[in-house]
């Protein structure tokens, strides 16, 4: 890359004499950069003022050379380097572009300094001028290159880790404490109490949250794409995932202590499949608001071996007596006893109700004053509602 300015009405000794003071030159742009801009003002023997100085005097010589010879090509890659040193400093490129504006400066002054003893017509002048901050904006540009090279490659390392962590949280058996607690450090991730696991539909894979805290890991391209929310209970974090993921259909899983992770994705992948059959509603849901249907599906043919042997008083009647009672059984066990409340729950009439509990004691006998088949019955019921839901 070349100076883009006309330098060809410079006289070829005027650069000769310049050389000679580059090394004042330079001594005073880093005088100037350590005195007025803060993030410089460090000791000159360290390793970072010693690396900006040896850039200095680089730029000061480059630009020479570039004036002697305006179609010589140049080496960014110093200037790069620079650029990758402020983003490991964690800094933005302000104060770079700021110790170079006031680089040129400098030397601007100086060139007018000494434009009289050189005898420099004011075309010569303002030719150099010129060429000073064209060579600025290159030499900027340059470093802002290696700036952003350094921030991608550092952010895609971030990445790497923060995968790696949610590996190592989710495996099976967990990783051991101080291996999270040393990849967690590395990825600048807060070891919580409590988290839950979100499983995503993943027949939407190519969805990406926009709106996730930093502090949310995400697992999109895991087989099972999920998210892992710290302190999931906490504020503000049920309406975070809410607005995050706008209705898309997903599973929370219960919240549990940081060890038991992978527990949590499995409850909610659990509840994902259940929402796809249509036993559990589409959309975000949260197991904590269904455990009782989770716990009745997680083992269905020992729940069909026991609805079997406790329907088995109705197996006599035709569908629909079938279903009419068992509703009404089920309506009775959830919600008292008293016909008038079953009655406005099924929205029949009271009388109607009556009759159904009539054939249903006479169908059970003593069977509906044990507690024990009580709560079995309602399993079984629970589980026959879901399955009419569904269409199975």
């Amino acid at each position: 890359m070349a100076i883009r300015s006309d330098t060809t009405r410079i006289p070829a000794g005027i650069v000769r004499t310049l050389r000679t003071g580059i090394g004042r030159v330079s001594e005073e742009v880093i005088e100037e950069i350590q005195a007025r801009i803060p993030e410089y003002s460090r000791p000159s023997d360290t390793i970072y003022i010693k690396v900006i100085r040896s850039a200095v005097e680089q730029a000061v010589d480059g630009f020479l050379d570039r004036v002697e010879n305006p179609s010589a090509a140049w080496n960014p890659e110093p200037f790069r380097m620079i650029g990758r040193g402020e983003a490991a400093e964690g800094r933005n490129l302000e104060p770079l572009q700021a110790a170079m504006r006031l680089g040129a400066r400098v030397g601007w002054r100086r060139l007018t300094e000494l434009a009289e003893p050189l005898g420099l017509s004011p075309q010569s002048l303002y030719d150099l001028g010129e060429a000073i901050f064209v060579y600025l904006d290159q030499l900027a540009d340059a470093a802002a290159e290696g700036f952003d090279e350094a921030r991608a490659h550092a952010a895609g390392e971030m990445e790497r880790r923060r995968d790696r962590l949610l590996d190592l949280l989710l495996s099976r058996p967990p990783a051991g404490p101080q291996a999270i607690a040393d990849l967690a450090k590395a990825a600048g991730w807060r070891l919580p109490k409590t988290v839950a696991c979100v499983a995503l539909d993943d027949q939407h894979t190519a969805f990406r949250a926009p709106s996730l805290p930093p502090d949310v890991l995400t697992g999109h391209d895991r087989p099972i794409p999920c998210l892992l929310v710290p302190d999931p209970n906490g504020p503000g974090q049920a309406q975070m995932l809410a607005a995050a993921l706008r209705g898309r259909p997903a599973a929370v899983g219960p919240a549990v202590p940081l060890p038991a992770a992978a527990t949590s994705l499995r409850w909610a992948c659990e509840a994902l499949g259940l929402s796809r059959r249509g036993v559990l509603p589409r959309g975000l849901l949260r197991c904590a608001d269904h455990m009782a249907t989770l716990i009745v599906f997680k083992d269905e043919e020992l729940v069909g071996a026991l609805a079997e042997a406790r329907l088995a008083p109705l197996a006599h009647l035709r569908p629909t007596q079938q279903d009419r009672l068992a509703e009404t059984l089920l309506a009775w066990l959830r919600h008292g006893r008293g016909a008038g409340e079953v009655a406005a729950r099924l929205h029949v009439h009271p009388q109607t109700v009556r009759y159904r509990l009539r054939q249903l004691e006479e169908l059970y006998g003593d069977q509906l004053a044990d507690p024990d088949i009580r709560f079995e019955l309602e399993i079984v019921l629970r589980a026959r509602q879901a399955a009419l839901t569904t269409g199975r």
